[in-house]
């Protein structure tokens, strides 16, 4: 069916072909899903088209449907220490929608055309058809670009180069770069915790984030932008994130001057290059994680709102999410969207009206998802650490409470 879709889809120019493009997906190890692939390629006038390609989830789940129902009801997938509990069944999340090597996969595609600054000079939004050539974990794709050898080494090197400068202009733009450290806790087939690691960044997690980023912000200002043709209201679901409350930044700039430190803020307000100065000035200092966990604490809390305020923590006036509708219900409403729009259709006021509840409903969700999964970590922490009692070990004091340390 797949294949006939994609087939019958391109004959009619309903979808653009990719498959011959070359397309790569770069994830996690122990990745069940690839919600995202990029393709790559040289244009003749010397400028790079990069294509970010999201798995077409709208394809199978559409509204007013029982699986739709249920993805609603859940909108969000939880990620516990032991197990996931998906948004969708795993024959769409794992294998329909998947964007599996080798295989011809229905997408919905952010296509942008770069000049050697990683300027946006053109930009396309729509269905596609994808076949991913390669599929890449983090590990061995950064190995191909520090051996500078191995497969797909010029498209690699090619997506790191751009991604770096992407990144320099977002953070001169006052984006915040909290990079605090994910603990991995590895289990046994017992479920037995046995080891507790630290998740390490490298260039190809930064490499993937800062086309994903990008590929979010510019599907919200093209909606934006739609929006407004239209004579819309409320019709893009954005995730914002509000300025700091400025008791909150008052309070963070004393903490700091205890421990040495100044924040640059007036009466409570703070730009996002002042907050990344702070980071830097407590780079590899054994207070580090400390500092970052009580800035990071002072910030407000990202939503999703049909109410566009703009992402105080990215530097951007237009965000929304695209790049996970296999894992998050938002992404899927925001691709129905794009759809709309590239295929002419009208919206109707009865999808608009559900919009904005839908997005609290989605933002509730999410949160009730990251504290379990904060819960499952520490629950797995403690276990780990039950049979350690009277060891001696290095720690830093992150707090102190009635109850202790």
């Amino acid at each position: 069916i797949l294949a006939e879709e994609a087939t019958t889809a391109v004959a009619s120019g309903a979808r653009k072909d990719f498959r011959g493009v070359t397309t790569l997906t770069i994830d996690p190890y122990d990745a069940k899903d690839f919600d995202d692939a990029l393709s790559v390629r040289t244009l003749p006038d010397g400028t790079t088209e990069v294509g970010v390609h999201i798995a077409d989830v709208s394809f199978f789940v559409k509204p007013g449907t029982a699986i739709d129902d249920e993805a609603r009801s859940r909108a969000t997938s939880v990620y516990l220490v032991d197990r996931t509990i998906p948004m969708l069944p795993e024959v769409l999340s794992n294998n329909l929608c998947s964007l599996n090597p080798n295989e011809d996969r229905l997408a919905v595609s952010a296509v942008f055309v770069l000049n050697a600054n990683a300027e946006v000079v053109d930009q396309w939004f729509g269905e596609t058809v994808i076949h991913s050539d390669k599929r890449f974990t983090y590990e061995n794709a950064q190995e191909v670009l520090d051996n500078n050898e191995g497969e797909y080494l010029s498209e690699l090197s090619t997506l790191r180069d751009l991604a770096d400068k992407i990144r320099a202009r977002r953070v001169a733009n006052g984006a915040i770069a909290f990079d605090t450290p994910e603990v991995k806790v590895k289990l046994d087939e017992t479920g037995k915790p046995i080891e507790v690691l630290l998740k390490e960044r490298r260039a190809t997690n930064l490499l993937i984030e800062d086309f994903m980023l990008l590929a979010n912000e510019h599907v919200a200002e093209y909606l934006a932008q739609k929006e407004k043709d239209a004579n819309l209201t409320n019709s893009v679901v954005y995730r914002v994130h509000d300025v700091p409350d400025p008791d909150r930044i008052e309070n963070l700039t004393q903490f700091l001057k205890v421990l040495g430190y100044n924040l640059d803020s007036q009466n409570g307000h703070v730009k996002g290059t002042a907050i990344n100065a702070l980071l830097a000035s407590v780079e590899g200092k054994p207070e580090e994680y400390l500092i970052k966990v009580a800035a990071l604490r002072s910030m407000a809390k990202a939503i999703y709102t049909t109410k566009n305020i703009g992402h105080f923590g990215l530097a951007f006036t237009f965000y929304s999410h695209f790049t996970s509708p296999i894992r998050r219900y938002p992404d899927l409403l925001t691709h129905r969207m794009v759809k709309h729009h590239a295929n002419r259709e009208l919206v109707s006021k009865a999808e608009l009206d559900q919009l904005e509840s839908l997005a609290t409903h989605s933002s509730e969700r999410e949160v009730s998802a990251s504290e379990a999964e904060r819960d499952s970590v520490k629950m797995k922490l403690t276990e780990f650490m039950s049979d350690k009692v009277g060891q001696e070990c290095d720690a830093v004091i992150s707090g102190v409470t009635e109850r202790g340390l």
